[in-house]
């Protein structure tokens, strides 16, 4: 596993775990990001990563991006 800030732009990855507080993991979890669930790394800018989650782009910030394994 690896954290989704390594994961390469327009490769789709499946979410393996997500760490972090119950607040946090709840938090992301109303974003679409679940276990077993497909992101896709759009682009990044300046650390920031613009992902792909179902239907909708959503920007993350790299500490965030690094709770979410892949």
């Amino acid at each position: 596993m690896m954290p989704l800030s390594m994961a390469k732009p327009g490769e789709p990855v499946i979410i393996r775990k997500i760490t972090g507080r119950d607040e946090i993991r709840q938090h992301l979890a109303e974003l679409g990001f679940i276990v077993g669930g497909e992101v896709m790394v759009v682009s990044e800018l300046g650390g920031n990563l613009i992902l792909q989650v179902k239907d909708s782009r959503v920007a993350l910030d790299r500490t965030m991006a690094n709770r979410i394994m892949i």
